[in-house]
This record gives C-alpha cells, structure tokens and sequence, in this order.
C-alpha cells in the first residue's frame, strides 16, 4: 500500500485521488465517487468530499493508498 503524505490534519476525497495520481483531473475523481468505485476503510463511499485523516486508507481500481497527516 503506498502513502500519501499531507501537511494538514487532513484532506478531502477527491483531493487525495488526484493527488495520489489515481485519478488525472477533479472530473474523474468526481465520476468515480459517484459511481462508486472507490472505498474507504473498506467501505464504499459516495462523497467526494469526505474527510481523511491519518491512517484511512482508500481503494480505488485495485491500488490503494494510506493518509499519513502532518509527518511530512
């Protein structure tokens, strides 16, 4: 599982998936919540907007990755 590190104490969904380099553009970010292929903690979300902090690990299309907040 890659890490994703952020400076604040957290960042929201669809921030994280452009900038892990999952997703190309907030558009497709977008597109994949609402569609619902991506998971967070294991569980499916729908709101591109979610909150995640240190430790919330997201799937999306078979990659994963884990929020390391503020250990830059």
């Amino acid at each position: 599982m890659e890490i994703l590190n952020i400076k604040d104490e957290y960042i929201k969904l669809g921030q994280a998936l452009k900038l892990s380099g999952l997703a190309g553009s907030g558009v497709e970010a977008k597109e994949a919540v609402q569609n619902g292929e991506v998971k967070v903690n294991g569980e499916t979300t729908l709101q591109r907007g979610k909150k995640l902090y240190h430790g919330d690990a997201v799937e999306y299309h078979g990659s994963a990755f884990q929020i390391h907040a503020g250990r830059v």
